[in-house]
């Protein structure tokens, strides 16, 4: 009988897995993206400074009315390197509030000004204040508020096409304006 059962066992084991590589060959998987208890809440606020100007404040106030996306990144994360491209694509017709998190702020610049900046603001966070907040665990991830600022909306990795069109454009279309 035992015989059987460990063969049976490990074939089960492996068909398991092949299907859980199946599902994140074709996006359908992200092991990152856990669960959060945030959506469908409040925003939590956001008082940080601007990372080009530390006597301004980034405030969760002045996307009052407007639907928005808040994006965490950094400089040491190569995901955030490999959404940059289509955030700069994105922010052409969607308001993105960038969160520099555990950074330094003068290579963060030298960043954006190499690759193009995609945020309206961007609030500078090294000490993690504002990330654990919003219950940040990685980067880069990127959070949908909407025009009464409650959280719709959570991905944690790369912004991508597929991404953005299966968790995030439709509240964009109920929103304000249509990217």
């Amino acid at each position: 009988m035992s015989r059987i059962l460990v063969p049976l066992g490990f074939l089960l084991l492996m068909v398991l897995f092949w299907l859980m590589l199946d599902r994140i060959d074709e996006g359908k998987y992200n092991p990152r993206d856990i669960p959060t208890e945030f959506i469908g809440k409040p925003a939590p606020a956001i008082n940080v400074p601007d990372l080009y100007d530390p006597t301004r404040m980034v405030q969760t106030a002045d996307m009052k009315g407007q639907v928005w996306l808040f994006n965490v990144w950094g400089t040491w994360c190569p995901e955030c390197w490999r959404e940059h491209e289509y955030l700069l694509e994105l922010s052409k017709t969607v308001p993105i509030i960038g969160l520099n998190w555990r950074d330094q702020a003068d290579e963060s610049r030298a960043m954006l000004a190499r690759l193009g900046n995609p945020f309206k603001q961007i609030g500078f966070d090294p000490q993690s204040n504002v990330a654990m907040d919003w219950g940040v665990y990685g980067a880069p991830e990127t959070f949908l508020v909407d025009a009464e600022g409650v959280i719709r909306a959570k991905h944690a990795g790369a912004m991508t096409p597929d991404v953005w069109e299966q968790k995030f454009r439709t509240y964009f279309e109920q929103g304000q304006g249509k990217p």
